[in-house]
């Protein structure tokens, strides 16, 4: 082999990339790993939390009769903490509510801790389903 005739050297710029590309997939990593950590939280603190629905899962039935019965039940027990008209007042505002007739009928059942009382002993199941379809209409 003849030793005159110079052998390149190894690129750096090769180095450089490989190293760039392992930064940005250790940053992109770390960032999805953050922003699901973020959900979680925020899942646990929220009260619009989006409950899954069951596949067979009746919807709550609904007529204008049942809606009227459902506006007489929260006059009566709801209307002091989220207005009258339910926009809010302690209360949170009820109207376009994104979450399941499951999710709101769990929380008129069990109430929020600290936050909402609970109403499974005031109210029968008949009654959680009325003032579910009147929150339901609330647009």
């Amino acid at each position: 082999m003849d030793d005159s005739i110079p052998q390149p050297e190894p690129a750096a710029g090769g180095k450089k990339i490989a190293l760039a590309a392992l930064a940005a997939t250790l940053a992109l990593a770390s960032s999805y790993g953050l922003s699901l950590g973020v959900r979680r939280v925020e899942a646990k603190t929220s009260h619009q939390q989006p409950t899954p629905e069951v596949w067979f899962e009746t919807p709550t039935p609904s007529s204008p009769a049942l809606v009227a019965q459902g506006r007489t039940l929260f006059l009566a027990n709801c209307a002091h903490c989220h207005g009258a008209d339910a926009t809010g007042d302690e209360g949170p505002d009820l109207h376009n509510v994104e979450v399941s007739d499951r999710y709101i009928s769990n929380i008129i059942t069990n109430g929020i801790k600290d936050e909402m009382p609970t109403f499974k002993k005031k109210l029968g199941r008949d009654e959680i389903v009325r003032l579910t379809a009147y929150v339901r209409s609330l647009k």
